[in-house]
Order: structure tokens, then C-alpha cells, then sequence
């Protein structure tokens, strides 16, 4: 009886072992295969490649710690092979989603086995997929869109001037002042500290010229404050002839003689140009000095500003001046 009975455990035992060997039955030499298969893949395949060295960690924690250097291989290579999906992605310019995409996953395989140098590059790979994406909006005229796109960028990497320009020519476009000035000069201040003077320079004749033109529409509209406003503003990123005219003209207006004939002189002294091109502010000039009763001198720039489209306005001036 007990030798029937050992006979039936020692069955039941065996059965347990060879089923043990069916569910769990991976070798090393499994684990040494599906390696092979990596390494030959990542050649032409590197999807392939992915697949096999992915199989190449389940098999290695099925077999055990004698398998552990294939799994640790297999660990180094798999965030590279990520990050040359997502580099494929963008060198063959596939739409900023999918290089995003791409990028995402091979940062987290890069962030899951400790790779540094591949985090890095899966990085810089999607900020140029939200970058790519911000540009789609823009060139779309999405710019809300874009303009999130942007800010997504700039999250990863807050030194990004180019996004920065981009959201203030967006912010230029829809007219939006306190966001312009707000987002032109974090850019001017980013590209000071690198010593980008070709890049200073745009962006501050460009905010000049936003303000100077918003200044201008002010000053047509005789909100005069507002006008004034808009000019001081603009008088922060540089100065230039314009600039000086539409000061001239509107302290004039304001009865503010003084700063007229200043700013006036001062436009003059950047002006090159012929008589023509002067006139304007010989006008402005003219007029500062009538409205403080220095006639003498009012008569002498008015006619100065005897040309082009100040010429018809000079001349009643002298009239009125009973200059000689």
C-alpha cells in the first residue's frame, strides 16, 4: 500500500514539474536568441529591434538572475532604439504629433532604465516636435493653438528664444499690447545675456516700430495721452526720426512748446535726407518756437518747411506770422 502510494505522489510530483517546465520553461539560450534577433533587427528594423529586446527583458525575469547581463544589455540599448523612432520621425517630417508622440515614450524608456544621454535627446526631440507644432498653428493662423504649443515648448525648455519671438510676433499680430510688450521683452532679455546683437537688434526696431505706429494712430485720433503713452513705450527699445516727429507733434499739440522744438531738433539731427525729407521737422520746429512768440525764428523754420506736403501749411503759417 505505502509503495503504491509513493509511487502515485512521486506521479503527481513529476506531473507538477513538467507542467512548472511548460509555463515557465525559458532558458537562457531563449533569452540568447531573442537578443540575436534584437541585434540583427536594429540593423533594418528598428521597431523589430524594439520588439525583440523588449521580449529580451520578459524572458530574462522569467529565467532568473542567470540571465541578468542579457537584461541588462538589453536595458542600455532599448532607449536609444526609442530615441531613433522619434529621430526618424522628425527627419522624415512627419507631423509634430507623432514626432511628439515618439518623443514622449522614448523620454520615458530613457527615464525607466537611467539613461541620461538618451533622456536628453529624446528632450531636445520634443521640444522641436512642439516647435514644429506651434509653426503649424501659426502658418494655419490658429494662434491660440499655437501659441499653447509654444508655451508647451518653453515648459521643457525656458531658454527657447525662438518660441519666445514667435508668441510676440503672435501676440503682434492680434494687436494683444500688454502681451506683446510682456513676451518682446522676456526675448530682448534672454538675448542679452547671450550676446545676440543681430537678434537684439530685430526685436527691439520691431517693438519700436509697434509702438511708435500704435502712438501714431493715437495721435490722429487726438487722444493725445494716449499717444504719449504708446511713444514712451516705444522710446524703450531705441530711437529714430519718426519716433521724434510724432513726439514733436504731439507735445505741440499738448501746447508742451518746449519739448516740440527738443524733439524736433533731435529728429532733425537723424534726418539725411533733402529739404523734402527735413521739412517735417522744420515744421514742428517752427511751430514750437510760434507758440512760445519766437516769431523771428517761427518765420526762418517755417520756411525751411516749405516743401512737399508741409509746404501748403508753411506758407499759411507765414502768412499768419506776417513774416518777410
Amino acid at each position: 500500500m505505502k509503495s503504491r502510494v509513493c509511487k502515485y505522489l512521486a506521479g503527481v510530483l513529476f506531473l507538477f514539474i513538467i507542467i512548472g517546465v511548460d509555463l515557465n520553461g525559458q532558458t537562457r539560450n531563449d533569452v540568447i536568441k531573442a537578443f540575436n534577433e534584437g541585434a540583427q533587427a536594429a540593423k533594418t528594423d528598428v521597431n523589430a529591434a524594439i520588439s525583440a529586446f523588449e521580449n529580451v527583458v520578459v524572458l530574462a525575469d522569467q529565467v532568473g538572475e542567470t540571465c541578468n547581463d542579457l537584461k541588462d544589455k538589453a536595458s542600455q540599448i532599448l532607449p536609444g532604439l526609442y530615441v531613433r523612432v522619434a529621430t526618424t520621425a522628425a527627419t522624415e517630417k512627419k507631423p509634430a504629433g507623432e514626432i511628439i508622440k515618439a518623443s514622449k515614450v522614448a523620454a520615458a524608456v530613457a527615464e525607466k532604465y537611467n539613461s541620461a544621454s538618451n533622456k536628453e535627446n529624446a528632450t531636445k526631440l520634443l521640444v522641436q516636435g512642439y516647435y514644429n507644432m506651434g509653426i503649424e498653428f501659426f502658418t494655419d493662423k490658429d494662434y491660440d493653438n499655437a501659441v499653447l504649443a509654444f508655451d508647451s515648448l518653453l515648459s521643457i525648455n525656458p531658454e527657447y528664444t525662438a518660441a519666445i519671438y514667435n508668441k510676440a510676433l503672435i501676440y503682434r499680430t492680434q494687436n494683444n499690447s500688454t502681451a506683446f510688450e510682456e513676451t518682446i521683452d522676456l526675448f530682448i532679455e534672454k538675448v542679452k545675456s547671450t550676446n545676440e546683437t543681430e537678434k537684439l537688434d530685430q526685436a527691439s526696431g520691431m517693438a519700436l516700430e509697434y509702438f511708435r505706429a500704435a502712438g501714431s494712430q493715437a495721435n490722429q485720433a487726438e487722444n493725445l495721452d494716449e499717444a504719449l503713452a504708446q511713444l514712451t513705450k516705444a522710446s524703450k527699445y531705441g530711437e529714430n526720426k519718426d519716433l521724434f516727429y510724432y513726439f514733436a507733434d504731439v507735445y505741440n499739440k499738448q501746447k508742451k512748446y518746449d519739448n516740440g522744438i527738443e524733439y524736433a531738433q533731435k529728429g532733425l539731427a537723424l534726418e539725411t535726407g533733402d529739404a523734402e525729407a527735413k521739412a517735417k521737422f522744420y515744421y514742428q520746429l517752427a511751430v514750437g518756437q510760434a507758440g512760445k512768440g519766437q516769431n523771428s525764428q517761427a518765420c526762418a523754420s517755417f520756411k525751411n518747411a516749405l516743401y512737399g506736403a508741409f509746404a501748403e501749411a508753411s506758407k499759411a503759417q507765414r502768412t499768419n506770422l506776417k513774416c518777410q
